[in-house]
């Protein structure tokens, strides 16, 4: 049996879902985090997700790119706010443009998005106003 060693977590087996990396530690207490957060994870094919080695600190998939902490399972951003979900859905938009559009630094706004940082609630607001700008924008180009 393999034993994951965070900060005060040990994580003895993992298992994945279509939206979710599940973390079982030695007491059978089941963490969760999105998948959104590792988009090389959410778009790997079940053997490539197995294909995984623990790490000192971590979950590392080589052939992904991809590293998870320990500790992160017991974060309390394991799930992405609305905010955060609707950015990490949609690639397609460029995060500097928008930024600059809602008149916000390009690199708060990625703050944002990857959790480093949380906006403050008339932050949040402004840059929800944008997003339904922007829906406004397409849905007038698109009829």
């Amino acid at each position: 049996m393999n034993i994951l060693i965070g900060k005060d977590m040990k994580i003895t087996r993992i298992r994945f879902d279509a939206d979710y990396i599940y973390g079982v530690d030695e007491s059978g207490k089941e963490y969760r985090q999105s998948l959104l957060w590792y988009p090389n994870l959410k778009n790997a094919t079940a053997e490539e997700r197995m294909n995984y080695r623990f790490g000192f600190r971590g979950i590392h998939w080589r052939n992904l790119d991809e590293d998870i902490s320990f500790d992160s399972f017991a974060d309390d951003d394991a799930e992405p706010t609305a905010l955060q979900r609707f950015f990490l859905t949609h690639k397609e938009i460029k995060i500097s443009e928008f930024a600059k559009k809602i008149g916000i630094d390009a690199t708060l706004l990625r703050n944002y998005i990857n959790g480093f940082k949380k906006p403050s609630k008339v932050r949040e607001q402004m840059i929800l106003r944008g997003i339904h700008s922007l829906a406004n924008d397409y849905a007038a180009t698109v009829f």
